[in-house]
């Protein structure tokens, strides 16, 4: 199940003193960041700027040997989070980062808290930051990479490492990625797990190390453990040696971590313990110097470079490796296995003390290393070997604005999000191509059947549908490599952050995908954090959340999204759409994937719905020009889909809820009342356009003129299958009185019509809603 690192010594050219003196310099720049960020810089304001220098130390031995003796330019590496300033350490010292940046950390447009692809100075492979999301973003790398290179026949090859916390394991996300089948088949994964078993607060009691070991061994891992160092290798095979490795193995957590604190003569009151071993090891223990006995305790596989570096060299590539670093947090510093070390920071007289030791000068905390030396040339040489050609991005495939159909009959938004798939396979091939979606076993029910049997399901190898001769089979599973279809098992945030990845291509490698994730709307929220984080990272995607809202109605309240229109107002770097219609879904999708793979682009989210809408009432012009015109004022956000002689009130309803709108419009009409009826399909983008109208942001507001008029103000009614707040603001455009329905409580199954009745977005609460306000 676990294999230990093999024993190994350095070659003598960059061996144990030439990486111990690079070790140093990483050690005292990662914590100098730190120190200055917080003790040296200004602050004005008084605020905690803050910082990890414990969990700094624990990397630094792991880091240092994975980059200056194994990592090659077309690996990757994903950051433990606090562990950033060793990372930009690193890079100084290899000419990547400037010098000007080591006092910028957490300061306006310096260096950020946690590894940033978009607003770090440094060049970063990851962005971390959100437990566990950063750890097995490298999951989905992997397989967006071979996706590129099997699909397109480009994108590099390297392998994808992780540099994780054991606390960062606690999170359900990583065990969700780890246990999905295709896992297994990706080889050029590596996780390095500081394992010093402590969390924010504590020691960690029970981390049960082997436990989490076997847990990777029984996903298909390789397995390392790198426990203990050289010295103490060296004590246990020494009489007592067995009584003293039994001992530390079978101590709790806790009590290990007491021992890092205590003195020469401390432990050689505490270590032999009360067992029937205790004589043994204290008679073995008596044999060594003070020095060499507190160095022994603490020196754990994790910070010996020689133990790394045979580690890294036993990896198999044939299976993904976790390789357990056992590591102590704030290692060789004041603070180091203090339970409360986490965000502990050094005085100065600690950091003076500590530049002692390292062999630097506190006064000039930014010095590299001389050129001339080994260790100098070593970092020149790594620098060289590690440097990377710059990818130039292909520019994303032409896109068709409009197909040119014009859908007649009854029919849903979900429905048409194949049928536009389908139809773009014919009318625009080349983007077609580059169209990969994604979902968690929910493929047909999402309506992406007809999808998956045009384009085949994408896999790394060709499997035999054992289905394909069924006449009763309708959906056809033809995993190959040139599929374009991925399926994950039931888990969201699998998907997010796979889509993150697919959406990031166009940066990594040169090759922009037009990836689309399709999941039911009421497990939005469940995905929201990792969906979010992908596209602060770069990643630009497509998320359909389909079926949505109370119009699930038989489904109850468990399945009846509430909250999702108004995330989609909120989510940076992403524009949410509602479509109404079958030709509004066309219209918006193209216009979503048209933004996808390029510098400037962003994500969408369209919200989709099961609800059966009669088509003809899109309305939808014959004229080409007034049809471009709708198509604009779609994309845009809102449109006037039924326009009164006299209107007395405005009703402004979106998605699902336009039937409705349009019959209480009818019925006001008979009571002669004159009613405009605005179909809104993204809010987010009239919040926006509002604001610039307001010039508080740049931007296009023409949409606000052309869907709520000034001579037309009324007062409005606004209704939508979700929160009434999500549509509250239109009433401020024209700033005119307004009366805003939705849905505000977990929902009842039922039929639609008793449904919409309990949460009063049926037509006859639009009606009373609409005399109330008049």
């Amino acid at each position: 199940m676990t294999s230990a690192a093999p024993a190994g010594a350095l070659p003598q050219s960059d061996g144990p003193e030439v990486l111990a003196e690079i070790e140093s310099r990483v050690l005292w720049l990662a914590s100098a960041i730190v120190h200055h960020a917080n003790r040296v810089r200004p602050n004005p304001s008084g605020l905690k700027v803050g910082g990890h220098q414990a969990s700094c130390a624990s990397m630094v031995s792991i880091m240092t040997a994975l980059w200056f003796r194994h990592l090659r330019p077309q690996d990757r590496v994903s950051m433990k989070p606090h562990a950033s300033p060793v990372l930009h350490a690193v890079n100084y010292l290899l000419g990547e980062l400037d010098e000007s940046y080591l006092s910028t950390l957490r300061d306006f447009g310096g260096l950020q808290s946690y590894p940033s692809r978009s607003k770090d100075p440094d060049p970063v492979d990851y962005s971390t930051g959100s437990v566990g999301i950063g750890a097995t973003a490298p999951i989905w790398g992997a397989l967006a990479r071979r996706y590129v290179r099997e699909k397109i026949g480009a994108g590099a090859t390297g392998r994808q490492y992780s540099l994780v916390g054991d606390a960062e394991l606690d999170e359900g996300a990583v065990w969700e990625a780890i246990l999905d089948p295709a896992v297994a088949e990706l080889g050029e994964l590596v996780w390095i797990i500081d394992l010093n078993r402590q969390s924010l607060d504590r020691v960690v009691p029970n981390i049960a190390a082997e436990r989490l070991e076997g847990m990777f061994a029984a996903a298909g891992w390789q397995v390392i453990a790198l426990k203990y160092g050289q010295l103490l290798e060296e004590l246990f095979a020494r009489p007592g040696g067995d009584a003293l490795r039994a001992r530390i193995d079978e101590m709790s957590n806790p009590e290990y971590q007491r021992l890092l604190r205590c003195t020469a003569e401390q432990l050689r009151e505490r270590l032999p313990g009360d067992g029937p071993g205790g004589a043994a090891i204290a008679r073995l223990i008596a044999e060594i110097d003070d020095p060499s006995l507190v160095a022994a305790i603490r020196n754990l596989g994790g910070h010996d470079l020689a133990a790394l570096d045979a580690a890294y060299a036993s990896i198999e590539d044939t299976r993904p490796t976790a390789i357990f670093a056992y590591t102590v947090k704030g290692y060789r510093l004041p603070v180091q296995g203090h339970p409360q070390n986490h965000s502990s920071l050094l005085t100065t007289d600690q950091m003076r003390e500590l530049a002692g030791e390292l062999g630097t000068d506190p006064d000039h905390p930014w010095q590299g290393l001389e050129t001339d030396s080994a260790a100098g040339r070593l970092c020149a040489a790594t620098a060289a070997k590690l440097r990377r050609a710059a990818e130039i991005p292909q520019p994303p495939p032409t896109l068709p604005v409009d197909i040119g159909r014009t859908p007649a009959g009854t029919a849903t938004t979900q429905a048409a999000l194949g049928r536009v798939l389908l139809d773009l396979t014919r009318q625009a091939p080349e983007a077609a191509a580059r169209v990969v979606t994604v979902s968690p076993d929910v493929s047909s029910s999402t309506n992406l059947g007809g999808w998956v049997n045009k384009v085949g399901v994408w896999s790394s190898r060709e499997r035999v549908d054992w289905f394909a001769d069924d006449s009763e089979t309708i959906l056809h599973w033809r995993e190959k490599p040139t599929g374009q279809h991925i399926e994950l098992g039931i888990a969201e945030t699998n998907l997010v952050g796979l889509l993150g990845e697919l959406g990031a291509t166009w940066s990594r490698w040169g090759q922009p995908l037009l990836p689309i994730g399709v999941m039911y709307d009421p497990f939005v929220e469940r995905a929201l954090e990792p969906w979010s984080f992908g596209i602060y990272a770069g990643g630009q995607s497509i998320l359909v959340g389909t079926p949505s809202g109370i119009s699930l109605a038989p489904e109850g309240g468990a399945h009846q999204s509430i909250t999702t229109p108004s995330i989609g107002i909120e989510q940076p770097g992403c524009v949410a759409y509602e479509p109404a219609f079958a030709i509004d879904v066309e219209w918006t999708l193209l216009a979503s994937l048209a933004q996808l793979g390029k510098p400037d682009g962003t994500s969408a989210y369209l919200r989709l719905s099961t609800r059966a809408v009669d088509q003809t009432l899109a309305e939808v012009p014959t004229d080409p020009a007034a049809r471009e015109r709708r198509r604009r004022q779609v994309v845009a956000g809102a449109y006037l889909l039924r326009k009164a002689e006299n209107p007395g009130v405005t009703i402004a309803a979106m998605g699902a809820m336009i039937p409705e709108a349009l019959a209480a419009a009818d019925r006001l009409e008979q009571a002669g009342v004159g009613v405009d009826v605005v179909c809104v399909t993204s809010p987010g983008l009239l919040f926006h356009a509002l604001r610039a109208k307001q010039g508080r942001e740049d931007g296009p507001s023409w949409i606000l003129d052309q869907a709520f008029p000034g001579s037309r103000a009324t007062p409005l009614v606004t209704v939508l299958d979700g929160h009434p707040h999500t549509l509250a603001f239109l009433a401020t455009i024209n700033r005119v009185a307004s009366t805003s329905l939705g849905v505000t409580r977990f929902g009842q199954s039922g039929s639609p019509e008793d449904v919409y009745r309990y949460h009063g977005v049926d037509a006859d609460s639009i009606v009373r809603a609409a005399l109330d306000i008049l």
